[in-house]
C-alpha cells in the first residue's frame, strides 16, 4: 500500500529552503567570488594580452602584404621594361632592314637607269 514511508526523501526539503540564513548565503557567495575572482581576472588580462598581440600581428601582416604588393608592382614594372626593350630591339631591326631594302632598291634604280 501507499503509506508515508513511500514519500520521496526530498520531500520537505523545499519547505526548509526559506529557513536558509541570508547572511550565510552572502558569506558563501563572497567566499566563492573571492575564490574564483583572481583566476577570472588573470584570465581576463591574459585574454587582453592575447587580443593586443593579435592586433599587432594583424598590423604587421598588413604591412608585409603591402610590401609584397609593392614588390609585385616592381616586378610588373621590370617586366614592362624588358618587354619595351624587346620591342625597341625589334623596331631597330625592322628599321635597319628597311634601310637596307631602301639602299638595295635605290641601287637597283640607279643600275636600271644606266641601261
Amino acid at each position: 500500500g501507499v503509506g508515508p514511508s513511500d514519500a520521496s526523501p526530498d520531500e520537505g526539503v523545499v519547505e526548509d529552503l526559506p529557513l536558509i540564513d541570508e547572511k550565510a548565503v552572502e558569506q558563501l557567495t563572497e567566499g566563492l567570488i573571492s575564490h574564483y575572482l583572481p583566476d577570472l581576472q588573470r584570465s581576463k588580462s591574459a585574454l587582453q594580452e592575447l587580443t593586443q598581440n593579435q592586433v599587432v600581428l594583424l598590423e604587421t601582416l598588413e604591412q608585409e602584404i603591402s610590401k609584397f604588393k609593392e614588390c609585385n608592382s616592381i616586378v610588373d614594372i621590370n617586366a614592362l621594361f624588358s618587354e619595351a626593350k624587346h620591342y625597341h630591339n625589334k623596331l631597330v631591326n625592322i628599321r635597319n632592314e628597311m634601310m637596307m631594302l631602301h639602299e638595295k632598291t635605290s641601287k637597283l634604280k640607279v643600275s636600271g637607269m644606266k641601261y
